[in-house]
């Protein structure tokens, strides 16, 4: 996963405008106790971070 597709799915999943604030200041556990884009910036892969955004929105198996 590329980050352009990283951010078309968070962009779906919360909006156009929610998802980067909520990438920025929602704290994963499953990432370190980073942010999504505090794991980005660090050079964690994309699939990586969606994966723990996936689980932590609790969203469908589809869009895995």
């Amino acid at each position: 996963m590329r980050h352009t597709e990283f951010w078309t799915r968070m962009d779906a999943a919360l909006g156009d405008g929610y998802a980067r604030l909520w990438a920025e200041s929602h704290v994963l556990a499953s990432l370190g106790g980073r942010s999504a884009t505090e794991a980005l910036d660090a050079g964690e892969a994309p699939k990586v971070v969606w994966r723990a955004v996936w689980a932590e929105l609790g969203l469908p198996s589809t869009d895995r």
